[in-house]
């Protein structure tokens, strides 16, 4: 796990891998209570018998969000911004699905810091390149460019 507690020190890490966190289990109760939160219903997501029997993937899956939703809080098993008076979600350049998570696949995030940009003597603007990979997978199941923006 990386540490990151001024501007300095997030411009010297560019390109650095950052951390690799846990592995999550996505179950079926968390992909229910994401749609019920998101009001997507889709029966991929939440009809099990259906999903079996109907879907290319023979079981439920992630919803795409609830996959990118995760990245916040597991990645901060990869890196620490510390000393920072607040930190704030600046936006996404880029996000790709690439694979589905069926229920009771496990996730974890892997974290490269791409850039940090001074935005004044106190603020940088990290951004963050994380890919969703399934234990077992592939592919990743996402990859997402996150720019958060941190003063100190």
């Amino acid at each position: 796990m990386k540490t990151i507690g001024s501007v300095d020190e997030g411009i010297g890490l560019i390109g650095a891998e950052l951390g690799v966190s846990r592995w999550v289990e996505i179950d079926q109760s968390r992909i229910d209570a994401f749609a019920d939160v998101t009001m997507d219903h889709q029966w991929i997501h939440v009809d099990a018998e259906k999903a079996k029997a109907e879907s290319p993937y023979g079981a439920t899956i992630a919803h795409g969000f609830l996959t990118l939703s995760l990245i916040p809080g597991v990645s901060k098993d990869n890196y620490r911004v510390e000393n920072a008076k607040m930190g704030i979600n600046y936006g996404l350049n880029k996000v790709r699905f690439l694979a589905a998570v069926t229920t009771g696949s496990r996730v974890r995030v892997r974290s490269k810091l791409l850039d940090a940009v001074k935005v004044a003597d106190d603020t940088v603007n990290l951004t963050v390149q994380h890919t969703v990979e399934i234990d077992g997978g592939e592919r990743p199941a996402a990859v997402a460019e996150l720019i958060a923006r941190f003063v100190f």
